[in-house]
C-alpha cells in the first residue's frame, strides 16, 4: 500500500488538536516533502527520520517519491513530536508495518538518530483531549510523556523506549512478543511528594499582616503587602501557597497540563499548588504568554496557585498593566491574526512593595531620605485600575531587635489552613464559588449586609473615594471575614475589618 494515515495531535494553547499524518509513496524523481504548515523543528524530521530508520536496519525508500501531509493544512505544527508518526507512516506505506492495525492508536515522540524515543511537550494536554472527546484511542508515548499522560483518569497509555520497539507490536504478522521498551502505564498520581512548604509559624509578630493573609486564602482575594525592606513580605508571601486547600483532581490536571505546555512538568509536584515569582524585569510577554505558536506567561503557570510579584513598582508598566484582565476574568486571551488561544489564569495574586525609592517613608525605625515628590512619583507607577482590583492592600512594619528576638511563634500554617479551608467550603455551599468570584446580581444575593453595615459602608465609600469596584471589593472581604467568624450576615465590625484591611500605598501611616 503506497498510502497510509497516522494519527497524532498538534498542540494550539491548551488544546490539542487531532492531526493526521498523511504518507505518499510514488514513483518519480526521490524527494522528502513534507507540507501542512510545518515549522523548522518539525521540518528537520525528515533528516532524523532517515537516519533513524536506517539506523535500525528498516528499509527507507530511497527511490521513491515521498509525501508526508499534515492535516488540516491550517494548523500550525510545531516540535519534533511527530518524528515518530511521520516514521511509522512511510513504514506503513511501504509495507513494514501493517497499516490497518495502526487504527485506534495515537502516536507522539521526537527520534534520536538511533531510533530511541524522547519526551516531548503537552503529553497531558493530548490525554485530556482524548477524554474530553470521549474516544477510545489509545497513546504511545516515550518515557516521561508516557506517565504524564496516565495522570488523566481512565487514560489507555503505552510507553515506548525506542523505534523498533513500536515497530515490534504492529508488524504485518502480528504484534512480538513483550518487551522491556513496550508496557502499558496505569493511570495513577505520583509515588514521589514535594517538600513541605514553609510554615506560617516562622513569622514572628506581624499579627494584622498575617490576618491578611489568612483573609486572601479564605476568599481567594488578591494581596499586596507595603513595607520598608526587611520587614517579612517575602517571607509572609511565600507562605500564602501553604494556606490554600488541597488541589482537587481537575485542578491538579489543569495546573499539569500548563506546566506540560512549558516543558516545566516535575511529578514530584503533583496536586501541589504552584507559586510563580517571576523577576521585576519580566516583560509583558513572560507575564501573560506569547510567541507563534502561543505559550502560556507566568499567570498561566500560577494557574490554581499563587502569583508573587515581589518590588511590584518596578516590574514595566505594560507588564502590570497586562494584569487587568485575568484578574478579572480568570482567564487571558492571546490573539494573533490566524488564530486565538486561550490559557486559564485563576491565580492567587499577592504582590510586595516598598512605600518609597529608599523603602523608610513612614517608618519609625529609620528617617526617610526622599522628597514628596519622589514618593508620589514611585507610588504613581501603580495605576488605579490597577490597584482597584487588589482587595487587600495592608501594612507591614518594620520589627525592632527586641521584638523579633522576643516574640513566640505564631499559629502554623496547619491550623491557619483548616481554618481556612472551612471558610472556603460555607462559601462553596452557600453560591458555589469562592467569594471573590461573585458578580453583579450574586453580591446583592450572596452577600446578605444587616443596615448598620450598609450605613458603614455608605459612609466609608463616600469619606475614601471609593470606585463601584473597590465598594464591591470591600463587600466580599467582609463576607470573607463573616465566614471566617462563621457569621450569617455581614456586621459592622466585619466590614470595618475589610476596610482596615484596604490602606494602600499613600494611605497616612
Amino acid at each position: 500500500m503506497s498510502l497510509s494515515l497516522v494519527r497524532s495531535r498538534a498542540l494550539v494553547g491548551l488544546q490539542a488538536e487531532r492531526v493526521t499524518v498523511e504518507v505518499h509513496l510514488a514513483n518519480g524523481l526521490p524527494s522528502f516533502t513534507l507540507v501542512g504548515l510545518a515549522d523548522v523543528e518539525v521540518k528537520e524530521a525528515r533528516e532524523r527520520v532517515r537516519s533513524a530508520l536506517l539506523t535500525c536496519g528498516l528499509e527507507f525508500p530511497h527511490n521513491k517519491r515521498i509525501t508526508v501531509n499534515l492535516a488540516p493544512a491550517d494548523l500550525p505544527k510545531d516540535s519534533g513530536r511527530f518524528d515518530l508518526p511521520i516514521a511509522l507512516g512511510i513504514l506503513a506505506a511501504s509495507g513494514q508495518v501493517a497499516a490497518e492495525r495502526l487504527a485506534g492508536y495515537e502516536f507522539a515522540g521526537e527520534l534520536s538518530l538511533s531510533g530511541e524515543l524522547r519526551p516531548v511537550r503537552g503529553a497531558l494536554a493530548m490525554s485530556l483531549a482524548l477524554r474530553s472527546a470521549a474516544q477510545g484511542a489509545q497513546l504511545v508515548l516515550p518515557p516521561g510523556s508516557a506517565e504524564e499522560a496516565a495522570l488523566v483518569p481512565h487514560a489507555r497509555v503505552w510507553r515506548a523506549r525506542h523505534l523498533m520497539d513500536v515497530v515490534a507490536q504492529f508488524q504485518p504478522g502480528g504484534p512480538a512478543a513483550a518487551a522491556d521498551g513496550w508496557a502499558p502505564v496505569a493511570a495513577q498520581a505520583p509515588a514521589g511528594a514535594a517538600a513541605d512548604p514553609p510554615d506560617l509559624a516562622e513569622v514572628k509578630g506581624q499579627a494584622a499582616a498575617k490576618r491578611a493573609l489568612e483573609i486572601a486564602a479564605a476568599g481567594g482575594h488578591a494581596l499586596l503587602l507595603v513595607g520598608p525592606p526587611g520587614s517579612g513580605k517575602s517571607m509572609l508571601a511565600q507562605r500564602l501557597a501553604g494556606l490554600l486547600p488541597p488541589m482537587t483532581v481537575d485542578e491538579a490536571l489543569e495546573s499539569a497540563a500548563i506546566a506540560s505546555l512549558a516543558g516545566r512538568f516535575d511529578p514530584a509536584r503533583w496536586a501541589v499548588r504552584p507559586t510563580c515569582g517571576p523577576h521585576h524585569s519580566a516583560s509583558a510577554v513572560a507575564l501573560v504568554g506569547g510567541g507563534s505558536p502561543p505559550r502560556p506567561g507566568e499567570i498561566s503557570l500560577a494557574h490554581r496557585g499563587v502569583l508573587f510579584l515581589d518590588e511590584l513598582p518596578e516590574f514595566p508598566r505594560p507588564a502590570l498593566e497586562a494584569l487587568r484582565e485575568p484578574l478579572e476574568t480568570g482567564q487571558i486571551t492571546i490573539a494573533r491574526a490566524s488564530r486565538r488561544a486561550e490559557f486559564p489564569a485563576r491565580f492567587q495574586f499577592v504582590a510586595a512593595m516598598n512605600p518609597c525609592p529608599c523603602g523608610w517613608h513612614g517608618s519609625r525605625e529609620r528617617a526617610c531620605r526622599c522628597t514628596p515628590d519622589q514618593v508620589a512619583r514611585y507610588q504613581g507607577r501603580l495605576s488605579g485600575p490597577l490597584l482597584d482590583r487588589i482587595d487587600l492592600q495592608v501594612d507591614v512594619p518594620a520589627l525592632g531587635a527586641r521584638e523579633l528576638m522576643e516574640a513566640p511563634p505564631g499559629e502554623s500554617s496547619a491550623l491557619v489552613r483548616q481554618r481556612c479551608a472551612e471558610a472556603r467550603e460555607r462559601a462553596i455551599l452557600r453560591q458555589g464559588k469562592p467569594n471573590h468570584a461573585l458578580q453583579g446580581a450574586e453580591i446583592d444575593l450572596h452577600i446578605a449586609v444587616d443596615a448598620a453595615a450598609a450605613a458603614f459602608l455608605q459612609r466609608a465609600a463616600a469619606r475614601l473615594g471609593w470606585s463601584a469596584r473597590a465598594t464591591h471589593r470591600v463587600l466580599k472581604v467582609a463576607r470573607t471575614i463573616a465566614d471566617l467568624d462563621r457569621s450569617g450576615p455581614v456586621l459592622v465590625s466585619h466590614l470595618a475589618e475589610a476596610v482596615q484591611c484596604r490602606r494602600g500605598p499613600g494611605t497616612a501611616r
